[in-house]
């Protein structure tokens, strides 16, 4: 028995993408989820919350708490219209704005209810939560302060008319000074019965942002892994002898390929319909809202996922190797893409690699159909990307598969 089990462990340790796949991938997987989460020493830093302010009152008053909110290291102010800052949450660039209307300065003057709104992106409720609390412990605060001063202010002007100037100044210094001290202990005992109005701006809409999520990220990372296995059949020709017989015939070789990879685009695209047709059964996911340019997004999906295939293909020696490689590459991918893990949780460097991920175009380019409404011209940017992906992973394949694979076979 222990024989038996010393040849198997042998066996295991020489296979280099079994012990890959055993251990490496279970590691790699921790890893980015780990840093995703912020979960590395206790805790990653946030990074600053872009938050968007639209100032319609324009005041020297509604400007100083602006500049007061841009000095907070929990967020980074950028200052744009309200129909320019709806838009840029709608696009997905943002996830809120900060709105403070006409008549917020004499409000705060004359101790009434602030008129200012913040709108958000619903799908993003997680980053939400952390702006609420930067900004019900800070902007609430320095509202309720600017209130109380002009109050004291008012009323030390009123009862000492007879003091001079120079002496009226000092006691509205000293007044400063005293709530400097309040906030920079982070007291803020006037924040308590106050509120701020938050509006979902896609609320007439009601979008199910979950739904997208699950039906966008497992419909990409389960057609990596069906193509995959589609384009491992040209190995396992070439280890049967198929190849070799075809190569015989008066085909061209490289028709051999493109036979290959337009059958893999065929059963991938009739997935990724299969897929959404169900979506749209059993969970009513409006698929026909913009029905063009959906099936536009998958056209392009099927392609570059397709191309994926053949590309791995093309690299292995073997249709074991295939199945090995093909899964660590697909898992980290669908990590950093957005298929496990939404997009707007990752931190910024997660984000830039995930530029690099089909799963990432195509999730944002459903996003953008079924959440955000945006015209066809959004989606015919994430498509083209996506064609050329799959046009230079196909190039790619094609090197491979004139000098690795018809040479051999």
């Amino acid at each position: 028995m222990i024989r038996l089990t010393l040849k198997d462990l042998k066996l295991f340790i020489t296979d280099f993408k079994a012990v890959l796949l055993t251990f490496m991938l279970p590691i790699i997987l921790v890893t980015l989820f780990t840093i995703g989460f912020g979960g590395i020493s206790g805790g990653r830093k946030s990074n600053p919350i872009k938050l968007l302010v639209s100032d319609q009152d324009s005041t020297e008053m509604t400007q100083n708490i602006i500049t007061k909110l841009d000095s907070l290291k929990e967020l980074d102010i950028e200052q744009l219209s309200l129909t320019k800052a709806k838009k840029a949450i709608r696009e997905g660039k943002r996830m809120a704005v900060l709105t403070f209307y006409k008549g917020c300065t004499d409000s705060i003057k004359n101790g009434n209810n602030v008129p200012m709104e913040i709108f958000y992106d619903e799908s993003r409720e997680a980053e939400i939560g952390l702006l609420q609390q930067a900004l019900i412990s800070n902007l609430i605060g320095m509202i309720g302060q600017q209130k109380i001063k002009k109050n004291i202010f008012n009323l030390i002007d009123e009862k000492n008319a007879n003091l001079s100037p120079a002496l009226l100044s000092s006691i509205h210094q000293q007044v400063e000074e005293q709530f400097e001290k309040l906030q920079s202990k982070n007291e803020n005992p006037v924040t308590r019965g106050m509120s701020l109005k938050m509006t979902k701006l896609f609320a007439d809409e009601e979008p199910n942002w979950a739904l997208i999520q699950a039906v966008a990220g497992v419909s990409v990372m389960m057609l990596l892994f069906s193509v995959a296995g589609m384009g491992a059949t040209l190995l396992e020709e070439k280890e049967k002898g198929t190849l070799k017989r075809l190569l015989y015939s008066p085909i061209n070789p490289l028709e051999i390929l493109f036979g290959k990879m337009l059958y893999t685009f065929i059963i991938a695209l009739i997935q990724l319909f299969i897929l959404f047709i169900f979506a749209w059964l059993v969970f009513n996911l409006e698929i026909f809202s913009n029905l063009p340019a959906l099936i536009m997004l998958l056209i392009a999906t099927a392609f570059a996922c397709s191309s994926f295939g053949i590309f791995l293909a093309s690299i292995c020696k073997s249709r074991k190797q295939v199945e090995s490689l093909s899964t660590i590459i697909i898992l980290v991918m669908s990590a950093i893409g957005g298929s496990m893990m939404p997009y707007f949780l990752m931190p910024p460097f997660m984000k830039k690699m995930a530029m690099f991920s089909v799963n990432h175009w195509s999730i944002q380019g459903m996003y953008d159909i079924f959440y955000r409404h945006l015209p066809t011209i959004h989606i015919v940017n994430k498509s083209l990307i996506l064609l050329s992906i799959g046009i230079i992973i196909s190039l790619i394949a094609l090197n491979r598969f004139k000098k690795h694979i018809l040479k051999v076979a």
